[in-house]
């Protein structure tokens, strides 16, 4: 069955699974060091850890715990497969990456808003959103599950669900520990890029 999954979906899942692994051999000295901190936050952390440039990547091959990891790659699984089909490795690849870099932007820009106690930002939540988004665009009458409940749905209204959610989650903090803005991030980076591909709004045709 693994063998069966396209191949960059699965180096994906297998390098953030060997990135859990090595954290949980390591520490959180290894965790903190790639997490995302805020900009400007290194003069109230210990020495070494503030945000470093590398972070908008590393951050997101990093998970808090075995769950976080598992649903995670869960998505992976189900939505990146059937993009890599689509797009081919080359625009899979920029299409995740993408969504993760704009994720890690967006979460810095709430958090420079926030001014807040800084903390850590860790996950491929924000690849995966943007990977859900594609899904929804492309695949829009596919049948996907939610788990709870376990309900069938078309992909598109399962897109437009958990957009909502985040959005709400996010302007109440009703769910704190997680980065629902960064969620969003990474569903609009998948957007752009889609847009750019396509050749329309807020790009011109190519």
């Amino acid at each position: 069955m693994f063998n069966s999954i396209p191949p960059i979906t699965r180096a994906l899942i297998m390098i953030n699974i060997a990135v859990f692994a090595v954290e949980m051999l390591v520490g959180d000295r290894f965790t903190m060091y790639l997490a995302l901190w805020p900009v400007g936050s290194g003069h109230v952390l210990p020495a070494g850890l503030g945000f470093e440039p590398w972070q908008i990547i590393t951050y997101s091959f990093l998970h808090a715990n075995l769950t976080h990891l598992a649903f995670n790659m869960l998505a992976l699984y189900m939505f990146g497969g059937e993009l890599e089909r689509l797009f081919g490795p080359r625009r899979y690849l920029n299409l995740y990456f993408v969504s993760v870099i704009t994720a890690a932007l967006t979460q810095l820009a709430i958090a420079a808003l926030a001014g807040s106690e800084p903390y850590p930002t860790v996950g491929a939540s924000g690849g995966i959103f943007g990977l859900l988004l594609g899904y929804g665009l492309y695949f829009p009458n596919r049948m996907v599950m939610l788990l709870i409940p376990p309900i069938p749905m078309r992909a598109r209204w399962f897109v437009i669900l958990y957009g909502g959610i985040e959005l709400v989650l996010g302007v109440t903090g009703t769910q704190e520990g997680v980065a629902h803005f960064a969620h969003l991030g990474g569903m609009l980076g998948a957007w752009l890029m889609i847009q750019y591909w396509r050749g329309r709004f807020p790009f011109s045709r190519r």
